[in-house]
């Protein structure tokens, strides 16, 4: 309701004349000062959308269930409460509470660290602000959370709409506001006051994405007071990631085995031992074996400590954490050329006329067109090119600026109006790329080929090319449009030379090492970005032209294909081509061109200072654009991710292979194999030894390639390491039975219970070792080899000691010790061959 009466109270200030919401607002032109703006603040609260508290412990610990593994765990256990089996009912719920427990703190621990990594990538606005009262205005950049009603703010091309504003100025502004309205084109907005009452080309509102143009506007309402905040219902959800799909496929596997376990168990020992409903359970205790249930505290805690370990040591910020995974999956990294190969610091290195010549009128003429188009559109910064412009020519201001129309990635131009060289005259300055502009040219005929192979003579050699064409107009007081860019007189060319990032070599090299194939995609012309690939040690395969045809990566990361002349649309589509095609893309991008892609790719990573429709589009924001950065990101991933599959292939194997022994020995023995409470006590330990996966350092292997985790493939593996488990386990039975002390083991439960307790525990550590992600040598000290050896311990001190007595267990004979010892060999000497043959 307040967010319904800010949005009727902004419709109230917006009505009327610009003047009249300025003075409604009690601001001006030249904006708020300083003290103003702070009362406000105070008054009015901070500019951010009204947000869900963070999620009290309570909260925390009731969502626990909604986790299928831990509802599935809940179930069983309040079946087993239902038939009196109150031992297991209370081991059960314990493991359901420890679960909780470990899940809330790791979620509680993870919506800290996001929330202050959230603040690292805010926003920022620039507005025009006063010191005091009686002294000029100064263009400023706050964070966009401190802007006021009545404070004058500036909007370029890639900019975020951060409230709800009035335009006072505009040059070619068009916004796209899907957020809003659901209108996919972009929808142009002018200062002048429309004609229909209930018509808003006069405004635009927060959410909205600057796509062209530039404007300068007024504050209306911020907050919750927006129009965007009343309509936001929630936080947008978004699709699951691959990540997401690959774990979710894994666990449904697992639910139906364990749905399925307890009535077969049932089944089979009321018709081969008579035993109905006195094992279930038993039954239950099988079922709850094979749940991975710590499996949402291990990923939770992984993915959090690599993004807090990413932003505090290489400044990298991971908004969305299953990006981190998604980031060690990507196998093809599609990048721009300026300022990740190249240094984004161009010089003007030639002007040449149109004969070829040099000629310093282009530049002149070049540098005209940035000066006024950045005074007269009111850009907040000019781009690289045009700075380089403004720092080779001086003397741009001996023109008198009109009107300016900014560049935008689809028309590929700028122009700026000048006051023409007769009385009633203007000239139209024209800069952009080189087809562009001479699209718009008057041409003889065979000119236009000329020019052609002028300018690719300029681009082979390595260097970039804006072209710079005129015309003089009849002067007119009606603003200028794109469609007056026609009839233009070819002025010649300017020629840039870009320096290569001085690590970029470097990180492609590493790139490569990791299994990563890059992909450029620029706009710039083909020979200049082969020949910047060939400078940097990479070998341009294939250049084409857009998006179509997207050839497949090259079978050696050290060859990457160039898409030159790349507008926004074939960005996104090369990305998605890709993704069809099975790769996992990331894109880095930091332009409001390269929105489309960020969205289109499984990982969109921005720098920092990218702008900001662009940085709200990425998943993960470096400090600065590096690929150097982009190599540590992924290798954080691939730490993150060896360690979440590690854990799932450590615990489904040995769970797998215990449920199966247990099945087998149920059927063969004329009793339980191991009681119930047993069962869930060598579960929980299990589990609680497993935690320290998500503390732990893959090898060196996990880091040499992409890292997926593929269900199908994923369970296939684990059914071999699971079987080897069973057999160990079945080969440990067959000792107890043949043992040497009287009448066998079989005969006395507690020596069977006992030894098949320990010996369990101690096949489970040596799997945690052996099957640890890029592991070769066994007995590498760290967490989870401290942690299994921990494990072990609690397998032979455990069923000699009282707690063991209570759960029904008795010291084993010496003789036993070392049975299992020749059974323990030869499982780590089969399990070490499997691996080999199958590896990590």
């Amino acid at each position: 309701m307040a967010s319904d009466e800010g949005a009727d109270a902004a419709d109230r200030v917006a009505g009327g004349t610009a003047l009249q919401a300025l003075r409604r607002l009690e601001s001006g032109p030249r904006g708020l000062t300083e003290a103003e703006a702070a009362a406000r603040l105070e008054r009015t609260g901070e500019n951010t959308l009204p947000q869900s508290r963070p999620a009290s412990w309570p909260r925390l610990l009731l969502r626990g269930p909604r986790d299928p593994f831990t509802a599935v765990l809940l179930c069983l256990g309040l079946v087993c409460a239902l038939v009196a089996a109150w031992g297991t009912a209370v081991v059960i719920l314990a493991l359901v509470a420890v679960s909780c427990v470990l899940r809330a703190s790791g979620e509680h621990r993870a919506d800290r660290s996001l929330a202050g990594l959230r603040e690292l990538v805010a926003g920022t606005a620039t507005v025009l602000r006063r010191p005091t009262g009686g002294q000029p205005p100064r263009p400023r950049e706050i964070p966009v959370a401190e802007l006021v009603p009545g404070d004058v703010l500036r909007l370029g091309p890639g900019d975020l709409v951060p409230a709800d504003v009035r335009l006072l100025r505009a040059r070619g502004l068009t916004v796209h506001q899907a957020a809003l309205t659901g209108e996919s084109a972009p929808v142009a907005k002018s200062p002048a006051d429309p004609p229909d009452a209930r018509a808003e080309s006069h405004l635009c509102f927060q959410g909205s994405e600057v796509a062209s143009g530039s404007a300068t506007a007024v504050v209306l309402t911020t907050g919750a007071r927006t129009r965007f905040a009343a309509a936001l219902g929630g936080p947008p959800r978004r699709e699951p990631s691959a990540f997401d799909r690959s774990v979710h496929g894994i666990s449904w596997v697992l639910i139906r085995f364990m749905l399925l376990t307890p009535p077969l168990v049932l089944m089979a020992n009321a018709a081969l031992r008579g035993r109905g409903l006195t094992t279930l359970p038993f039954a239950v205790a099988v079922a709850v074996g094979l749940t991975p249930e710590m499996l949402p505290v291990i990923v939770t805690t992984c993915l959090a400590r690599g993004a807090a370990l990413l932003a505090r040591t290489h400044g990298v910020i991971v908004r969305r954490l299953p990006a981190l995974h998604d980031l060690a999956a990507i196998d093809v990294l599609c990048v721009d050329k300026t300022g990740t190969l190249t240094q984004d610091r161009p010089v003007a290195e030639r002007s040449l006329g149109p004969d070829g010549h040099d000629d310093p009128a282009p530049l002149r003429w070049a540098a005209v067109n940035a000066w006024w188009t950045l005074q007269l559109a009111e850009l907040p910064a000019p781009d690289a090119l045009d700075e380089a412009l403004l720092e080779a020519v001086t003397d741009h201001e001996e023109h008198d600026g009109l009107d300016a129309i900014p560049h935008d990635p689809v028309r590929r131009l700028s122009t700026a109006v000048v006051r023409g060289p007769g009385a009633g005259t203007h000239t139209l300055v024209v800069k952009g790329a080189v087809e562009d502009v001479l699209d718009r040219c008057v041409l003889a005929p065979g000119e236009r080929a000329r020019l052609e192979a002028l300018a690719a003579r300029e681009a082979d050699g390595g260097l970039r090319l804006l072209a710079v064409a005129t015309a003089v107009r009849p002067a007119r007081t009606r603003a200028y449009t794109p469609a007056d860019e026609r009839g233009l007189t070819f002025r010649g060319l300017v020629a840039f030379r870009d320096t290569l990032a001085p690590d970029a070599a470097a990180a492609l090299r590493d790139l490569a090492a990791r299994g990563v194939a890059v992909r450029l995609l620029t706009g710039d012309h083909p020979g200049t970005a082969a020949r910047v690939c060939r400078e940097l040690g990479l070998e341009p395969g294939r250049v084409v032209i857009g998006a179509d045809p997207v050839p497949a990566p090259a079978a050696s990361p050290a060859t990457t294909v160039v898409h030159a002349r790349c507008t926004p649309a074939d960005k996104a589509r090369v990305v998605a081509a890709l993704r069809a095609a099975g790769h996992t893309v990331g894109f880095l991008g930091d332009g409001v061109n390269d929105a489309p892609a960020l969205r289109a790719a499984d990982v969109g990573i921005a720098p920092r200072g990218a702008c900001a429709v662009a940085r709200e589009s990425a998943d993960v924001v470096l400090g600065e654009k590096d690929l150097g950065a982009v190599g540590h990101a992924i290798a954080a991933g691939r730490h993150s991710s060896g360690n979440i599959a590690s854990y799932l292939r450590v615990t489904l194997s040995s769970n797998l292979g215990n449920v199966l022994a247990m099945l087998a020995a149920g059927l063969l023995l004329p009793f339980l194999p191991m009681l119930p409470a047993q069962v869930l006590v060598q579960n929980l330990c299990f589990d609680a030894a497993q935690l320290a996966f998500a503390y732990d350092r893959p090898g060196a292997a996990a880091l040499r390639r992409p890292a997926e985790l593929r269900p199908r493939a994923f369970l296939r593996l684990l059914i071999g390491f699971g079987a080897l488990n069973a057999v160990a386990d079945l080969a440990t039975f067959a000792v107890l039975a043949l043992a040497p002390d009287g009448s066998g083991a079989v005969d006395d439960r507690a020596v069977f219970h006992s030894a098949w307790f320990t010996e369990n525990l101690l096949t489970q550590a040596l799997v945690m070792v052996l099957l640890r992600t890029g592991t070769r040598t066994p007995g590498a000290v760290g967490p989870v080899a401290r942690s299994a050896a921990v494990l072990g311990a609690v397998g032979l001190l455990l069923p000699p000691g009282p707690l063991g007595t209570r759960l029904g267990m008795t010291p084993l004979p010496v003789p036993y010790y070392l049975l299992l010892t020749v059974v323990l060999a030869l499982y780590a000497l089969a399990l070490r061959l499997l691996t080999r043959r199958r590896p990590s």
